[in-house]
């Protein structure tokens, strides 16, 4: 293997895996919680929707039960 590449001679091409890493959706979120990611967001320097889906992801790979209450 070559120690350095020239890379600038490489053709541009989409990820074709690109679409089944992330799915587009609309969701409703209360407005404090909108706020807290924004303000986290802010203080990492990351996007607020990527920190809420790290968020999500955490909760999936720890596998966690949202404890409902009922009234």
């Amino acid at each position: 293997m070559k120690v350095e590449y020239d890379l600038s001679t490489m053709k541009r091409r989409p990820n074709p895996y690109a679409k089944r890493l992330k799915k587009q959706m609309t969701i409703r979120m209360g407005t404090d919680v909108i706020a807290y990611f924004k303000n986290m967001a802010e203080e990492v320097g990351v996007p607020y929707q990527n920190l809420i889906n790290l968020c999500l992801q955490d909760c999936v790979r720890k596998g966690r039960k949202l404890a409902m209450l009922r009234v």
